[in-house]
């Protein structure tokens, strides 16, 4: 393939294995992060994608190097854990803000050139916990769950334009991010795997692919669910 993809949060876990993916594959990848890291051969942008204007930026100069952008996956994310009780007001609000606003402002980005190209790809990484709910994370199960919300209500919007949106929704993935975990919280995680282990990050990056792929073109509103089995009930 030789698209223009456009990747949040690509500098490492997850967002790296989904960059890396599409080079891989033949794509023209460039990356948003705020430190600006990336896989070798992607166009590494700096921004923070809270920021319209500079989410704006950055698609002009992926726009400017690669054309116009055919595939879009947020990852970029956050956490601010803590009982709803005592969880300040600011670290619900910046989650909500990485989480849930900001994938809504790159997907209204990326529309402007989909929808005159009639054609798109939109993937949205959300989490399994989004419909579990978990102690201790209601701002970010919240925010994950907003996407379900927004990824539907694209599709139902754009779906004769030939854009899809979906949602990949990771179970327990072995990132900086579950490595903050203590031992007793992955273990009470596993145990609710049927799988029994964690996912890799390209195990979540080959679910994008696909829904990014010609094979996917009649799937759209989807929540497709990488978690081995910990969402089954």
């Amino acid at each position: 393939m030789n698209r223009s993809v456009l990747i949040t949060g690509g500098s490492r876990g997850i967002g790296r294995a989904i960059a890396e993916s599409f080079l891989a594959q033949g794509d023209k990848v460039a990356t948003i992060s705020r430190t600006g890291d990336g896989p070798e051969g992607a166009l590494l942008l700096k921004g923070d994608v809270i920021d319209a204007e500079q989410v704006d930026a950055a698609f002009k100069e992926a726009e400017d190097s690669h054309g116009p952008v055919e595939v879009l996956v947020s990852n970029a994310g956050i956490t601010r854990d803590n009982l709803l009780t005592l969880m300040s007001p600011d670290d619900f609000r910046d989650v909500i803000d990485t989480n849930l606003t900001a994938p809504a402002l790159l997907a209204k980005r990326a529309l402007r050139g989909m929808m005159k190209a009639r054609k798109g790809r939109i993937v949205l990484i959300g989490s399994a916990v989004a419909l579990a709910g978990e102690a201790g994370q209601a701002n970010y199960a919240a925010a994950k769950a907003g996407l379900i919300g927004l990824a539907r209500s694209v599709a139902r919007e754009y779906g004769r334009r030939g854009i899809t949106a979906n949602v990949v929704s990771p179970g327990l993935t072995a990132t900086d991010m579950a490595s903050e975990l203590n031992e007793a919280q992955v273990e009470k995680l596993l145990a609710k795997t049927p799988v029994g282990r964690m996912a890799t990050p390209q195990e979540i990056a080959d679910a994008v692919l696909f829904l990014a792929s010609p094979a996917a073109a009649y799937i759209t509103g989807v929540v497709l669910p990488v978690d081995g089995g910990a969402s089954m009930h």
